[in-house]
């Protein structure tokens, strides 16, 4: 596999075929660039999607392996890691750091429910729990 990541961008700054593209790999393991213009679907020439896939690898999503001539991408980064990104940045940039910040925000706003809060904090009762973990200061 070759990858030229810089884990250091910003997920808020992926433009709306970035993300859209950053969802088909991330759906579908493995791809080929062919199989990406298939799924997007809108019509777009096969130089852009090339194009697009390189600059998501450059910026540390993606990383490829050749295959006879073919290139094949995978993604570098999971999801949830990715999201995990994007959202210490709204952390900080809104919340001044503070994770509780957040999430009361959320609940106040209607994202998080009741039932949603609890299983988080069983997650994190389970998460904390386990040998080799440590726990978040916050």
């Amino acid at each position: 596999m070759t990858s030229n990541a810089t884990r250091d961008h910003d997920p808020a700054e992926l433009g709306e075929l970035e993300r859209g593209i950053l969802l088909i790999v991330w759906r579908m393991g493995t791809v080929t660039a062919e199989q990406v213009r298939e799924e997007i679907g809108r019509p777009l020439k096969d130089s852009t999607i090339r194009t697009v896939l390189r600059r998501l690898e450059e910026k540390g999503y993606l990383a490829h392996s050749v295959e006879n001539r073919t290139f094949l991408y995978r993604p570098a980064e999971s999801r949830q890691r990715v999201a995990g990104r994007a959202v210490k940045r709204i952390v900080d940039w809104f919340c001044e750091g503070s994770v509780e910040a957040l999430l009361v925000g959320m609940v106040d706003s209607k994202v998080l429910g009741r039932a949603e809060l609890q299983r988080l904090a069983e997650r994190i009762a389970a998460a904390s729990k386990t040998p080799g973990k440590k726990e978040a200061k916050g």
